[in-house]
């Protein structure tokens, strides 16, 4: 997607995202924009929209990755052409336990997104000892949703930020195999549920 403006918001205006967005436009080829991605986007609601909102006025294409968590996604999302979102776990338990996050939350914007029938493009990164041997619980839980506009794509684990942790970095084997990620294709495709790899 052309510029990345993850958390320029604390340090510029909207309509200096704006501008810079538009020095970029001849670049964007192919559906090309501003992917606001992570840390959190979507916990600075108001300003995300403000950003949004002009980004759609000079025709600039807009996708958001989120976690998911936040109760405001769906004032965000008339603004947004490509959603990705997080859905790490099925279980609300197990992901409070494991990250902190609400699951619930997840799981509600999720119904939601499905109910409305707007595209979504769901990552799961899959994680030994957490997800990693639940595919067809996982499956299940997902098909019960309308998701002909969603895709499920699964993400190996990797440790590419560990070295900025502060605290001890509580993972130990969180790798995946090869079987595991076909598991998790081949079951969610026996549901009906549309795989991408990217």
């Amino acid at each position: 997607e052309g510029i990345k403006a993850n958390d320029k918001m604390n340090n510029y205006t909207a309509g200096d995202i704006v501008k810079e967005a538009m020095s970029c436009k001849p670049m964007f080829f192919d559906g090309g924009g501003v992917t606001f991605t992570g840390g959190e986007a979507t916990l600075d609601a108001d300003a995300l929209i403000d950003v949004l909102k002009a980004l759609k006025q000079n025709d600039i294409h807009t996708c958001i990755e989120t976690n998911g968590t936040s109760e405001r996604l769906f004032d965000i999302l008339p603004y947004v052409d490509y959603l990705i979102m997080d859905f790490k776990h099925y279980d609300g338990d197990v992901l409070k336990r494991f990250t902190g996050c609400d699951g619930e939350v997840i799981k509600s914007n999720f119904a939601k997104i499905c109910n409305s029938g707007r595209q979504c493009h769901i990552r799961i990164p899959l994680i030994n000892e957490f997800n990693g041997s639940c595919c067809s619980e996982f499956a299940k839980y997902l098909s019960q949703y309308n998701t002909k506009n969603v895709v499920f794509e699964f993400l190996r684990y990797h440790e590419y930020g560990k070295q900025k942790w502060q605290e001890e970095y509580k993972v130990k084997d969180g790798f995946v195999t090869d079987k595991t990620v076909k598991e998790y294709i081949t079951e969610f495709e026996k549901y009906g549920l549309k795989c991408v790899m990217s």
